[in-house]
């Protein structure tokens, strides 16, 4: 692997991550937004990764891997930012909200504060994994240089 790969690499990792937290802060943001410019409630967002260059397959992977000793990976890439419409609205009385329905309740966002803070502390947390990582290849690379001298 080339140094400017290792570099890519991390690059690519601390990209995904930082747009990963963006996203939360996002849902963080709106998490109690009952009204949307389409008339509906805020809906939490949940960001998916892939490997760039294509998914491949886990016995292709591990067969390179073992035998020839040239796989690298070439890093990771965000593959889309999803609406969550798998978890439940939440419901809550108030009749006295504009945006209260005949019953009385309103809803608002499926948007779970500590589920959200829980989200961006690992993503904070694989962001500094990446970035040591770095600098780990900076280093290395510095060194080299150092030797060369």
């Amino acid at each position: 692997m080339s140094m400017f790969s290792a570099f890519n690499i991390n690059a690519s990792g601390l990209t995904a991550q930082r747009y990963r937290m963006d996203v939360i802060s996002e849902n963080v943001a709106n998490a109690s937004t009952t009204r949307t410019a389409d008339g509906t409630p805020y809906r939490r967002k949940v960001v998916t990764f892939e490997e760039k260059g294509g998914q491949t397959a886990f016995s292709r992977v591990l067969g390179k891997a073992a035998y020839s000793h040239g796989y690298s990976g070439q890093g990771v890439k965000v593959s889309g930012v999803y609406e969550d419409h798998e978890t439940e609205m939440n419901m809550v009385y108030d009749p006295s909200h504009p945006d209260a329905d005949e019953n009385g309740y309103v809803t608002y966002p499926n948007v779970n504060i500590i589920t959200e803070m829980t989200n961006m502390i690992d993503a904070s947390r694989a962001y500094e994994a990446n970035s040591t990582a770095f600098n780990a290849s900076k280093s290395m690379v510095l060194q080299g240089l150092e030797i060369g001298r």
